[in-house]
């Protein structure tokens, strides 16, 4: 799963964040006999890991036993061998690249949905005749190739579009009306907005494809410290609840200490969207809720998956998640 962003990050800030000695996670106590968890994002400290943040700034996860360190990503992240690898014991990932990982040997484990929804989309202005999926046939769109709605898209719709490097940046969308990027709803339209300019958000959730955004693990984690991780979810679903129905101060002063290019208002933004849209809740009509996670909404994104030729080898629901590690509530 990975979050795209705009490059407010800057060089200076990627080589302070980005240059640190990462520790290495460890199943020997950490001092005072809590359990060392490192936890590789996705992207440098923003409101879409306030739930993370507020358990660390709350100490939720030190009374369950847990010395936590969240890793901050970036443009060059390697989330998924860094799990994979024993680097990190958690990582945040898309469940469609998680999937299409698992399916290619990794020996990766989803353990809990961070988002329910989807929140990436197409960023487009106000009177661009870009209304639906479909009508990216034949035009250019800035994106990263490696995303896995990109095939999926192309093939389900039969169309083809351009791609254009992104380079985490909107200067070539502001100064182009008939630009159309890639961007996640909770960010982009934030900093377009500053900018004086009108936009609107093509959702790819309108095509059906809506993958979660997920917590994952490796597998050996997952069997040889199964307490560990179980107490790992609670604490995190407790800090994301407390964290959207509480005070989210707490994670916003942690956030804006790591992460000093952020300010409060896009923190108010990107939390608000959250909350709006129901991309952690979900819908509780639908049996969605924090944390929740689907087998059978998994096997759907494998079934589209492999019909559309991006999964190439057979894998099924319960090879690449488990429920198993969820608050008896959810399971």
């Amino acid at each position: 799963m990975r979050f795209v962003r705009p490059a407010l990050c800057c060089l200076a800030l990627a080589l302070a964040l980005g240059g640190c000695a990462r520790p290495t996670p460890s199943a020997a106590p950490a001092a005072g006999g809590l359990r060392r968890i490192v936890l590789q994002s996705d992207w440098f400290p923003q409101a879409e890991h306030g739930g993370f943040y507020q358990a660390l700034a709350k100490g939720y996860y030190r009374e369950a036993g847990l010395d936590v360190e969240i890793l901050p990503g970036g443009p060059g992240a390697t989330i998924k061998l860094s799990v994979a690898k024993g680097v990190a014991d958690f990582g945040l990932y898309r469940s469609d690249d998680a999937i299409v990982a698992a399916s290619r040997g990794l020996p990766l484990l989803i353990v809990a949905a961070v988002l329910q929804h989807d929140p990436e989309g197409l960023l487009v202005h106000d009177a661009s005749p870009v209304r639906t999926l479909r009508d990216l046939d034949g035009r250019s769109v800035i994106a990263p190739p490696s995303m896995t709605w990109i095939p999926y898209v192309q093939q389900k719709y039969g169309i083809k579009f351009d791609l254009r490097p992104l380079n985490y940046g909107l200067a070539v969308f502001l100064g182009d009306p008939t630009t159309i990027q890639q961007c996640m709803l909770t960010s982009e339209p934030f900093f377009a907005r500053q900018h004086g300019a009108r936009v609107r958000v093509v959702r790819l959730a309108d095509s059906g494809y809506d993958p979660y955004h997920v917590l994952m693990c490796r597998r050996e984690l997952a069997r040889t410290s199964p307490a560990a991780v179980r107490a790992f979810v609670a604490a995190s679903l407790r800090g994301w609840r407390d964290y959207l129905e509480g005070d989210p101060a707490p994670a916003f002063a942690l956030i804006r200490q790591r992460n000093r290019q952020m300010s409060l208002e896009q923190l108010r933004f990107s939390r608000g969207e959250l909350i709006a849209n129901a991309l952690v809740t979900g819908e509780a009509s639908r049996g969605e809720a924090i944390g929740q996670l689907s087998l059978e909404r998994i096997q759907r994104q494998i079934d589209a998956l492999t019909e559309f030729k991006i999964v190439e080898q057979p894998v099924s629901a319960a090879a690449v998640a488990t429920r198993a590690f969820l608050p008896d509530a959810l399971r």
